[in-house]
């Protein structure tokens, strides 16, 4: 696993989490509408030990998808809390040299691409491409991934499958990575925060208990994973 690129924010993930524990989320059933987050250091802290959060548990399951389901009954972000595939139509990518070398399979042989949208109560969490070999699947399976838009993770769970992480990286950075060297924070009193769409990115190979890697998957993880009411400190005060 490409561990480089969270490296210089392992202390600033210890820090955050340490602060999470002060809050308690004032959420209601359904975080749809919410109010937007404050710009304020407060917020920008929270959505940072949040994101942390969520890569962590991504990195420690195999799968993407029910690591989403968890995240989005935990945060009541719809009930029921459970991951819907939206499968992008007309979606077609021919793999890679490299991606045909991380999946074993030779020039000729065959491998799906599959484009999905993972949403939990009409917020769309991910975007994933997927590259597959058919052959390493079951009948059922490819009927399923042909004709439904049943999550990939979803479809392909009885395989007791394995993910072998390639890359893991935050693509928004609430926080200057140099903010607890008194670095300029980029706060605006008053304001609303804005949050990219684009907030983290895996690359994974998925395999199957022997080992023989059947997937290759881009998983990239939305604004909307922070879809639900501002976190509060339970003491009431604000962090200046």
């Amino acid at each position: 696993m490409k561990v480089s690129t969270l490296a210089a924010g392992t202390s600033l993930v210890i820090a955050a989490s340490l602060a999470l524990v002060l809050l308690a989320r004032a959420t209601d059933a359904d975080g749809s509408g919410s109010p937007p987050w404050q710009d304020s250091f407060a917020a920008r802290l929270e959505a940072l030990a949040l994101l942390q959060t969520l890569n962590a548990d991504l990195l420690s399951h195999d799968s993407a998808t029910l690591t989403l389901d968890r995240w989005c009954e935990s945060h009541r972000m719809a009930a029921p809390a459970r991951i819907v595939a939206e499968r992008v139509q007309d979606a077609g990518q021919a793999p890679t040299a490299e991606q045909r070398r991380l999946l074993g399979v030779g020039a000729t042989e065959p491998v799906r691409f599959r484009r999905v949208r993972l949403t939990c109560g009409g917020h769309v969490l991910s975007e994933a491409d997927n590259w597959y070999v058919p052959a390493r699947l079951t009948p059922d399976m490819n009927r399923v991934l042909d004709t439904t838009d049943t999550a990939f993770g979803r479809a392909v769970q009885a395989l007791d499958f394995r993910r072998r992480t390639l890359s893991a990286k935050l693509l928004w950075w609430p926080l200057p990575q140099d903010w607890d060297m008194g670095g300029p924070l980029p706060e605006v009193p008053g304001a609303t925060l804005t949050i990219p769409h684009d907030v983290l990115e895996h690359r994974a190979v998925l395999t199957l208990p022997d080992g023989t890697p059947f997937s290759q998957v881009v998983e990239t993880y939305t604004s909307e994973v922070l879809a639900f009411p501002e976190p509060r400190l339970r003491s009431g005060a604000a962090l200046r």
